[in-house]
Order: C-alpha cells, then structure tokens, then sequence
C-alpha cells in the first residue's frame, strides 16, 4: 500500500474521525512509533484521547486496577463491556481495542465470534485483542473473515501465566525465540493488524519487529517494537507495584493522597465549605 508522506501522524494528529487499522498500517510503512494505553472509564479516556494517544485497549488488566484481582483471569466478558462503551462514548479519535477475556475465545472460533461481537455491538469496540499465537489463528482468520480487527498478543500472555509458571520473560533461547517469531508470523498470516510483544528479549522484539509486515506493539519487549503500550495506572506512578519494564511518567499516588489529606484536614478544621462553596 502507498502512502503519501504527508498523512497525519497516528499521535497527536487533529483528525475528527476514529483511528483505523488503515491509519496503522500506514504508520507502520512510514517508520513511525506510536504509544498505546489502557483506558478503563470515561474521564481518563477522554483525557488520553485529547492529548493525542491513538490507541487505547480497555485491557483484562482491570481485573487488578478495577476490580481488585490479582490477575486477570476472574474477570468475564460482562465485566469489560459496560469499561468498553464508557471509552468509546468518550473518545471521539482514539482506536478502542478491547481485551477478550479468558475463557471467552480459546474454545472455538465460533466462541470467539460471539464474544467479540457483543464487544463490537454493545461496547462499540473498534477492534478486540486476544492471547496466544499459532495455537489461535483458527480464532483470528474467523474473527477477520467476520470483519473483526484483531491485535493478537504473544510473548507473556498473562492469561496463562499458570501453564508459564509465572510471569516470566519469554522467547529466550534458540528455540524459544524461533517459536515465538513462527507464533508471530502465524498472526500475521491469519489477519492480524498487529501484535503485542509482552516480556520479550529486545534483540528478539527487534527481529520479529523487522520480519512482519504488521506493526508490533511492545511492553517489555525493548525499544525497537513500532509502538508501546503500558496500563495507565503505572504509567502514571499510581500502582503500588510495578514490573521492571515500567517506567512512571508522574507520582499520582502521593498526589491523590495528598489531595484526599488536604480535604480531610479542612473537613475536620471546619473551614470546608467555606462560604465561596456554600450557597446562600
């Protein structure tokens, strides 16, 4: 596909409409990087949307940052969808990829389906995301044939952090790495528009970076990945516990419990309300 040199960039570009896998692709034969984040609620999308992120994935991770898990395995289909809409109805360009949960596709394809169109039709997603590589083309090539747009999501699949033996970093070795670049080029082939890359040798997240067509999306996959993705809640230094790869880009933490502390003070001293917050 030709693109003209003068498309809009994915980030920070001032388009109305929605970004689109086209936008992608485009961005991906241009050379250019782009950043992705989760968004779980309305407020915090609409803030990432203006500021220009082109990519937002209403991620399983909620489990933890919403729901209070300590994985992402408890949370269903029903517990992402009502995050879902919430995000797209406050984002007027940003992509909203949404997360399919686990247990909702890896039976069948037909499973899949169903699971991603109640994510199409009623969280008006723009595209979903699932784990897992060679072992879930049937499920991609269905959910593409469908007119579905598919992020896979190879490397550390939290998902499966059971089978893994933990969270631990993935394609090291010969062989690792040649599974996991057959795993990326198996995407790809099935219809994928792109990939995440979680805990991944750099060198590793480079070469299979360099060899798919596709744009890949890395977290801690190294800097050579077209994109980046990190859950917002880290990036914003407000998550107790962060993993290596995590850099935070601000201290919510102290901020939020500075403010909450400030506002109990002038509870407790009586000088809140004042009369400039009072109504007469």
């Amino acid at each position: 596909m030709t693109t003209s040199t003068s498309a809009p960039a994915l980030y920070g570009g001032t388009s109305a409409r929605r970004v689109t896998v086209r936008d992608i692709a485009a961005a991906k034969e241009r050379g250019e990087r782009w950043p992705m984040l989760t968004a779980y609620d309305a407020l915090t999308a609409r803030v990432f949307d203006e500021a220009g992120i082109p990519v937002l994935l209403v991620g399983d991770s909620a489990a933890m940052v919403v729901y209070g898990y300590d994985s992402t395995l408890p949370v269903s289909v029903d517990d992402l969808l009502p995050l879902t809409a919430a995000v797209a109805r406050s984002t007027t360009r940003a992509m909203v990829v949404a997360d399919l949960p686990f247990g909702a596709y890896q039976a069948s394809p037909e499973q899949a389906l169903e699971a991603a169109a109640r994510f199409m039709k009623d969280g008006h997603a723009n595209a979903v995301k699932l784990e897992g590589g060679r072992r879930m083309a049937p499920q991609v090539e269905a959910l593409v044939s469908a007119g579905v747009p598919v992020m896979g999501h190879i490397g550390l699949t939290p998902q499966s952090v059971n089978a893994l033996g933990g969270y631990r970093v993935q394609g090291r070795g010969d062989q690792g790495a040649e599974e996991l670049l057959a795993d990326a080029k198996e995407l790809e082939r099935a219809g994928a528009f792109s990939v995440v890359l979680e805990c991944v040798p750099a060198e590793l997240a480079a070469r299979i970076t360099a060899e798919l067509s596709i744009p890949t999306v890395g977290i801690g996959a190294g800097p050579d990945t077209d994109a980046q993705v990190l859950v917002w809640q880290d990036m914003a230094g407000l998550s107790p516990r962060v993993a290596k790869f995590v850099k935070a880009y601000a201290d919510l933490n102290s901020t939020l419990a500075g403010a909450a502390k400030s506002f109990a003070e002038e509870v407790v001293g009586g000088s809140f309300p004042d009369a400039e917050h009072s109504y007469s």
